[in-house]
């Protein structure tokens, strides 16, 4: 079926302020909050993410993202460490398919600034796509007030281009504090981690499906921090809370809230037979947007997260409050390291 005039419009107003893929579960998508967040948490992680959103509104809104990222120790850099990251996704909005295909190179140094404290720096590359099905979209000027649309009728929407693709860069600085092992553990009850960091994307450059316009893609400024601290008196209990402050041109989005997460089970220290084995539970709330459940299971080296966006924007009246659900999974691996690097003291 063909789109109707309204969806047209959120479509078209998506692509003027140019406002970038966000995933609820934004710890689980480091590599498109911060590049700098490369190598932070583990000595080699691997992502996968889903999001599917408006689909009681319109054609479904389908994003598809992976990331992995590492460090890597050399001698020559005792204070520190470097890290790799790379990531894609696939973004595809509404029955017009209006999508956005990008990979991401990321390099980041990590200096030990203190004992179990970091200072980050993080430069990123892209090359990316954006293409559009213009037959599955209606022009306003093609409705005869007596008859209504009729494709016949020429519009004069003119000089459209159905894909181009174009370069990025981005950067990000974090600090990081953390007295686990690199893993987010609650162990004796006396864990601490927290990571305060600013992340920027995109240089302004030309972003439009029209061949003669001097539109520019906004650049995306990210702030964020997140901490885990394990509760006294509950040894098996850490709260997880985070912030999110994103800006885009006109754009703005604020996450606020925590998680609760809880130890099921202690690995071995020495047979490894038994196994780490956490649940999290919690929410989000992104400012006059949605309210975000987030549910997630840790097994070993392996964390799958399942959130839902309840929406209430302007928009909760038409979506009657459904908003998307989004999946994650997660594979991690520390201690791959000697001498882990947020362990080992700073030299004198």
């Amino acid at each position: 079926m063909k789109t109707q005039i309204t969806v047209l419009t959120i479509l078209l107003s998506s692509l003027a302020y140019s406002q970038d893929i966000h995933f609820s579960q934004f710890k689980m998508s480091p590599l498109t909050l911060n590049p700098a967040l490369a190598g932070v948490d583990h000595d080699l992680q691997a992502i996968i993410n889903y999001k599917d959103q408006w689909r009681g509104v319109s054609t479904p809104y389908k994003t598809l993202g992976a990331s992995i990222d590492s460090r890597f120790k050399f001698k020559r850099f005792e204070n520190g460490f470097w890290a790799l990251g790379l990531n894609f996704f696939n973004d595809r909005a509404g029955a017009a398919k209006m999508g956005t295909s990008q990979i991401n190179l990321t390099g980041a140094y990590h200096h030990r600034v203190a004992k179990y404290q970091t200072l980050g720096l993080a430069l990123q590359v892209g090359y990316a796509q954006r293409s559009i099905n213009y037959s599955e979209l209606q022009w306003g000027d093609q409705y005869d007030p007596n008859t209504g649309y009729n494709p016949d009728i020429p519009t004069a929407e003119a000089n459209l281009i159905s894909s181009f693709t174009y370069g990025d860069a981005g950067g990000g600085i974090i600090w990081t504090l953390n007295n686990t092992s690199g893993l987010l553990r609650v162990e004796d009850n006396h864990d601490f981690k927290a990571n305060l960091g600013f992340g920027v994307f995109h240089a302004k450059q030309k972003y439009s499906f029209y061949q003669n316009s001097s539109e520019k893609l906004y650049p995306k400024y990210v702030m964020h921090g997140d901490a885990i601290i394990s509760v006294p008196n509950f040894h098996n209990l850490a709260l997880m809370p985070g912030a999110v402050v994103l800006s885009q041109g006109p754009a703005r989005e604020f996450f606020v809230g925590t998680m609760f997460r809880y130890k099921l089970s202690q690995a071995s220290k020495y047979t490894g037979i038994k196994k780490d084995a956490a649940v999290y539970l919690g929410g989000y709330c992104r400012i006059r947007d949605a309210m975000i459940v987030s549910f997630m299971l840790e097994y070993s080296s392996y964390t799958l997260g399942i959130s839902y966006d309840y929406n209430a924007s302007k928009l909760s009246k038409a979506s009657i409050g459904r908003g998307g659900i989004e999946l994650s999974l997660r594979y991690c691996a520390s201690k791959l390291f000697q001498k882990p690097a947020l362990q080992t003291e700073p030299n004198q």
